[in-house]
């Protein structure tokens, strides 16, 4: 604000014209005797004559301002009264709405219901900014995936759910939980769009940064008018795509429970945590985010793949009544390559586990002996005609097995075991590469949780596997292809902080 004071010749340099009239003549004269230099020197030293931006034509001024951000121009607005009455003008909110926030609605539009450009940025935009992004709700163990974002006049929360069991590789379903939009110049509405009545009131309040509650003020549109047994029938088919009678035997307990508790949280006040995307390294074996897998009569789940060092981990962003969201469901050990059989040996689970357990006494005794990790192991797949290619020195041991697998040139045979269930039997044939991990496994009520050894495997850059060794379960997990702003973590530590949060509320 003082640089455009002076450039507009108000401020400080007005006040030193100021001073100068009030000097006396001798203090003029000595003043004058210091100055007396010569005036081709001045005219050097001084340099161009400068422009003020008072004299600059209002269409100029509108295209300097616009290019601004929305934040600085209120500062902006308290320099004169010129700056304040071209700051109304709607040319430059428009570019901020579009270039900072995505709208690319014709905001012309808005001038029928009197509310300008300069609104949608200040009472809508800018005030609601902290909830874009990525959410896990605190919906008992069931957790979610909630992605806000700005949608041509509104700011709607997209509730992100997996698709319908067993179908992995299916695109991600979602509905709308909330909306917020500007209909009048006063204030924005919030709207509670859960229920099969339309739109209703609602309220948001930002409870701090990184968290935010919702509340429906009218839960009599969340009823149906058949009653709750309709209510629950219509849920199962949205849910879950089949009749209450299809998966009766199986899921009756689970499912009256999770209706019971998102019923209830919806009616209620519903909280909502922030969650980032891991961020994503070279080194990395593929590229971290969010995938869907099956986990049993549980049905499909969103999981979130990071990469640590020598780690990979799996963290439910989803939950069941026996691993909650928050949790981490399985954890890679890259140094720890496993070369499976040949597929005959393969079908024969008794091999496979006397593979997997030996890794697992490995590094039992090693965390006795209280060594570090064994040194990474020759690759799983070789090139048939040669020693595998060496890795980069500088490369982690995930970018080094990837490398090697692809100097192969082809992929490994995949079959399960015998005896080894599988809600989804279209798993690719053929793998790249095989750690040893461990799964988190518990009771109802996440009662005894404990870690049991199994097979990570990688199929391709989209797709992965988890063979659970005491469950005798396979579990196929496929990327979620949607793409999410916003939801960047501003630093790995912010990042791992997350993780940490989002675990301890159900530890």
């Amino acid at each position: 604000m003082a640089v455009c004071a002076r450039l507009c010749g108000v401020g400080p340099a007005r006040g030193c014209r100021r001073r100068q009239q009030r000097r006396g003549p001798a203090e003029t004269a000595a003043a004058d005797s210091e100055a007396d230099t010569d005036p081709e020197e001045e005219r050097i030293e001084a340099g161009p004559a400068r422009c003020s931006l008072l004299e600059l034509p209002p269409e100029l001024l509108v295209e300097i301002f616009a290019s601004l951000p929305g934040t600085d121009l209120p500062s902006l607005a308290q320099v004169c009264s010129r700056f304040r009455r071209i700051l109304h003008t709607d040319t430059i909110w428009r570019r901020r709405c579009r270039e900072e926030y995505g709208v690319c609605e014709n905001l012309r539009k808005l001038e029928i219901t009197g509310v300008s450009c300069r609104d949608v940025y200040a009472k809508l935009l800018h005030r609601y900014r902290h909830i874009l992004g990525l959410w896990q709700p605190d919906i008992g163990p069931y957790g979610g995936l909630l992605n806000v974002v700005v949608d041509g006049l509104f700011i709607i929360g997209w509730m992100y759910l997996p698709p319908h069991d067993p179908h992995v590789g299916d695109p991600m379903r979602f509905k709308p939980l909330f909306r917020i939009h500007l209909m009048e110049r006063k204030s924005a509405t919030v709207e509670c769009m859960y229920g099969h009545k339309g739109p209703h009131n609602g309220h948001i309040q930002i409870v701090k940064r990184d968290e935010f509650s919702t509340k429906c003020n009218q839960t009599d549109h969340h009823r149906m008018s058949g009653g709750r047994q309709e209510e629950f029938r219509t849920w199962l088919r949205e849910e879950w795509g089949r009749t209450l009678e299809d998966i009766f035997h199986e899921h009756m307990q689970e499912l009256i429970l999770m209706k019971f508790i998102y019923t209830s949280q919806y009616d209620n006040c519903l909280t909502y945590r922030r969650i980032y995307l891991p961020p994503s390294h070279p080194d990395d074996l593929i590229k971290p985010g969010l995938f869907k897998g099956t986990y049993g009569s549980h049905g499909l789940e969103i999981v979130m793949l990071s990469f640590h060092g020598s780690r990979a981990r799996g963290t439910k962003i989803t939950g069941d009544p026996n691993i909650p969201a928050g949790q981490q469901t399985v954890e890679i050990d890259l140094q720890r390559r496993i070369q499976l059989p040949d597929v005959e040996n393969l079908r024969n689970f008794n091999e496979l586990s006397r593979i997997v357990l030996e890794v697992r006494e490995q590094v039992r005794q090693e965390q006795e002996a209280g060594e570090g990790p064994a040194p990474p192991r020759e690759p799983a797949v070789k090139d048939p005609e040669g020693p595998p290619a060496k890795a980069s020195k500088e490369a982690g041991p995930g970018a080094e097995a990837a490398e090697q697998s692809s100097t192969s040139g082809q992929g490994q045979p995949f079959v399960l075991p015998a005896g080894v269930s599988s809600r989804n039997e279209d798993y690719p044939r053929t793998c790249r590469l095989c750690f040893y991990g461990t799964g988190l496994i518990a009771g109802h009520g996440f009662t005894s949780p404990e870690r049991t050894p199994g097979v990570f495997v990688l199929f391709d850059e989209d797709r992965f596997g988890f063979l659970w060794l005491e469950l005798k379960s396979f579990s196929l997990y496929s990327r979620v292809q949607a793409t999410f702003q916003n939801a960047d973590a501003p630093s790995p530590q912010a990042f791992d902080e997350m993780l940490r949060n989002i675990q301890s509320l159900t530890s």
